[in-house]
Order: structure tokens, then C-alpha cells, then sequence
């Protein structure tokens, strides 16, 4: 990681100057890329790269799709915007806040979901079983009750239910903060018909079977979450942290999820980085690992009937 450089970055300029140096959306996309790459920052949220971010950024700021047409880029943009997109710059370089955060928005499978620091960032590469409406699994009717356990902003059960209009979707966390959020996230998606937020601890308040269960759990290891960089300070430690080998949550999940699939339904967890430790405390247990095209690992899909074979390496 390149190491930050003050003595040639403008963010010694006083804002107001930087806003009137800075005339088109052009400029402005130059200049932040510059300036993150002077900064050194961590692109983890959702970017990979000081360009990336910095069209992010603007975009953003600007409330402009991505797939704006690129003769925008040397439109003028009013004082008032380039005030917004310094003060994000400066923002996100001096706190290390991750830009979706400052943003109050990000994207998952397609759609927009409100984020602050009560809830993780959405990145999980469950986006893509969702776009393809999980057919492997599903291939003749989507599964009709779905549950997205530990669902934070609700992005992965609210997903499901837009691709999915007849299902029906319940979302999971211990966090009421979270649920919080996730019921913004309902209202924001009109789909109160049809998904729920309930307050529990795994499956303790969460009665029935579900079709498909779905879940990103804290998963992080103790020497990964001591190790990361300043960003994810920012990420509710409680949705990111579990123990030793990051697997506290999941043993409990592979444990109890059985009681409550049907006897043809799926559970399907992400364990990121953690996957070798699972492997290692479950060498018997054949977990599909999932590939994706966007990239991520660390998802592995079991169905009811080998939670069912191996429910003695869960106890």
C-alpha cells in the first residue's frame, strides 16, 4: 500500500479553493482518483481501484446511474456540487470511512439499499445465486419461503424478493439496530407484503421451515479481524467477528438449521476466508464450495439431506 505523500497532495488547499479549481464532472474524477492514490486507501466496499472509487464517488455525490451517458463527463457543475464532492474526498481519505457509508447507499444484486455504520457494506457474491434465482437448486419453481439469517441491511432477503415476486422472505439478526435498517430497506423496495424483519438470536424466534436458507454471518478469525485495515473498523465488529477460527456462528447454524428446512431445501453460508478452517473442523462433511463469475469464495451450499447424514459432526 503506497504510503500517503502530504507534502504533494492539494488536500492542504482550503476547501473553497479546491471547489473553484475544480470545474467539470472530469475534473473532479481526475483530481479524487489522484488523491486516493496519494492516500493509499483500502477498496474493499465495492471498488478496486483509486479510479473506481473516485467514479463511485462522484457519481454518487451527484446522484448520477452508472450508466450515464459519458458526454457528462465535461458538463460544469454547480459550486454547490463540487463543495459536496471535496468535503466526501477529504471525508473519506481523513476518516477512512468506506465511501458507501458517507454515500448512505449501496448497491447489491442491482438494487440500492440505505447502509450506515449499524450494518455491514453489501459485497457478498450471493448477488450472483440470486440473479440466476438460485435455479440449481430450484430449477422447475423458486422456493416459496426463504430465510436470510443475519441479514443486517437486508440486501440478500430483499434481493431475493425482488427476483423472486412469489416468494416469501424472513430476515434474521440479533441486532435491532440492523433491523432497523433492513425495515428502511423494506419500505424503500415496497415488498412489506412479503418480507418481515423479526429480532432473533439465529433461529430461536423464528418458527417454520423455510425452502431455502440464506446466511452471511460474522465469520471474520480473531488474527484476520486484528489485521484489517482501518475501513472495516468502521463495520459493526459484531457482524464481523467470531471466535478463534471465525466459525462460533456457523458451528451453531449447522447445527440447527435441519429443524428448519423442508425436507428438499437448501442452506447456503458465506464463510469468506474461514473456509479452510471449516474444512479442516469438518474434513467429512462434503460442502459444495461455490464459484462465481465476479469473483469471491467462501460460499458453500448443503442440502437437507446431508445436514441430515452428518448430523452427528454438528452436534
Amino acid at each position: 500500500m503506497a504510503a500517503r505523500n502530504d507534502s504533494t497532495s492539494t488536500l492542504t488547499l482550503p476547501d473553497t479553493e479546491l471547489r473553484d479549481g475544480l470545474i467539470t464532472l472530469r475534473d473532479c474524477l481526475r483530481w479524487a482518483a489522484s488523491e486516493f492514490h496519494l492516500a493509499g486507501l483500502f477498496y474493499g466496499h465495492g471498488t478496486d481501484s483509486p479510479w473506481d472509487e473516485a467514479v463511485a464517488l462522484t457519481l454518487g455525490a451527484l446522484h448520477l446511474p452508472w450508466s450515464v451517458d459519458p458526454a457528462v463527463l465535461d458538463a460544469r457543475l454547480l459550486p454547490m456540487e463540487r463543495a459536496r464532492i471535496v468535503a466526501l474526498v477529504r471525508s473519506r481519505i481523513t476518516t477512512r470511512r468506506p465511501l458507501p457509508y458517507l454515500l448512505g447507499e449501496a448497491f447489491f444484486a442491482g438494487y440500492p439499499f440505505d447502509v450506515d455504520e449499524r450494518v455491514l457494506i453489501p459485497r457478498s457474491p450471493i448477488a450472483e445465486l440470486i440473479e440466476e434465482g438460485f435455479a440449481a437448486w430450484f430449477p422447475d419453481e423458486p422456493p416459496a419461503r426463504v430465510l436470510d439469517l443475519c441479514t443486517g441491511s437486508g440486501c440478500i432477503g430483499i434481493a431475493v424478493a425482488l427476483h423472486l415476486p412469489t416468494c416469501e422472505v424472513d430476515l434474521g439478526d440479533i441486532s435491532e439496530e440492523a433491523l432497523a435498517v433492513a425495515r428502511q430497506n423494506i419500505t424503500r423496495h415496497d415488498v412489506g407484503e412479503r418480507v418481515r424483519a423479526v429480532h432473533s438470536d439465529l433461529f430461536a424466534a423464528l418458527p417454520g421451515r423455510y425452502d431455502l436458507i440464506i446466511s452471511n454471518p460474522p465469520y471474520v478469525d480473531a488474527r484476520d479481524l486484528a489485521t484489517m485495515p482501518a475501513e472495516f473498523r468502521h463495520e459493526p465488529a459484531l457482524a464481523l467477528g467470531a471466535g478463534a477460527d471465525g466459525l462460533e456462528i456457523v458451528r451453531r447454524i449447522l447445527r440447527e438449521a435441519r429443524e428448519h428446512l423442508t425436507e428438499r431445501g437448501v442452506l447456503i453460508v458465506e464463510v469468506g476466508n474461514s473456509d479452510h478452517h471449516l474444512e479442516a473442523a469438518f474434513p467429512e462433511v462434503p460442502f459444495l464450495w461455490l464459484d462465481f463469475e465476479r469473483g469471491g469464495q467462501g460460499v458453500f451450499a448443503l442440502t437437507a439431506d446431508e445436514l441430515d447424514a452428518h448430523a452427528a459432526s454438528f452436534a
